[in-house]
């Protein structure tokens, strides 16, 4: 394939400004939700913010599968008049498991066809969300090819990747089944979760998911094991007994045990 001589040299900053520069927005007190913070426009830059505490997530999927739709609901903008000139890029803060963290939600994955910005793409972010419909095959097939995509581009670093099946609520009109998915993301070592954008179901639990996911490979041990010991206190006994009882038999079990690998891929807070 020809390289691209932009890969063979750095950048100067007004050229990679006009490049990829991405407006993002801060929409008015009435339509924001109650987690949403404040947007502004942002240049898409290599590698993590200096201080740690901006995350980079990047939305990958084949055309209509809904992750502008996703990344609107993030950014609480989705039921405004002006949508349509959101932008692409949405920040905010959000509170997880008690502690704030900052996310940055790029919709960039179709902005143009520059095969150098979706390369750049692969190697910019900190977690992936790769986004599928349930009702679209061949979307499903897309999003293992970008998996493995990602893999090449990132080798050497465990980065969180979620595999999402979008437009659950489709159901007549189905073609991926939730075991599909969840055997996918298990073939391919990442998280699985299915939504629904139209009704705003797991679109919280994805994002928050992506927060315990980034937090569970950049923070250290002892800051981990505090918040997962705060998180098994407020588990319920019976959701203890039940774990404790499928681990027994998954033990005798190699078909039990499979599943119960695929089961964990939805667990968002586990590795």
């Amino acid at each position: 394939m020809p390289v691209d001589e932009r890969d063979l040299r750095p950048l100067p900053p007004d050229e990679l400004s006009g490049l990829v520069r991405c407006t993002s927005y801060s929409p008015g007190g009435e339509h924001r939700q109650s987690w949403a913070s404040d947007s502004s426009d942002s240049v898409i830059s290599s590698g993590s913010d200096s201080d740690g505490s901006l995350y980079k997530v990047i939305l990958l999927g084949e055309h209509g599968v809904g992750k502008t739709s996703l990344a609107r609901i993030f950014g609480g903008v989705e039921d405004c008049a002006d949508a349509e000139e959101a932008g692409n890029t949405y920040d905010r803060s959000i509170i997880v498991d008690g502690e704030e963290a900052s996310l940055m939600v790029f919709d960039i994955w179709e902005q143009d066809d520059s095969q150098w910005l979706q390369n750049h793409c692969m190697k910019m972010g900190d977690a992936y969300i790769i986004v599928y419909s349930v009702t679209d095959k061949v979307s499903f097939e897309k999003a293992s090819e970008l998996r493995i995509q990602l893999r090449r581009a990132r080798q050497t670093e465990d980065i969180p990747i979620i595999l999402v099946g979008n437009k659950s609520d489709l159901v007549r009109s189905r073609e991926v089944s939730v075991d599909e998915g969840r055997a996918c993301a298990v073939v391919f070592d990442c998280k699985f979760i299915e939504t629904s954008a139209a009704l705003h179901h797991n679109v919280k639990d994805l994002f928050e998911g992506i927060v315990r996911q980034i937090r569970l490979r950049k923070d250290s041990k002892e800051d981990n094991a505090r918040r997962m010991a705060n998180a098994k206190r407020r588990e319920s006994i019976s959701k203890k007994a039940k774990r404790f009882l499928g681990r027994i038999v998954a033990k005798n079990n190699k078909k039990m045990a499979f599943k119960a690998k695929s089961k964990s891929c939805h667990d968002l807070s586990v590795l």
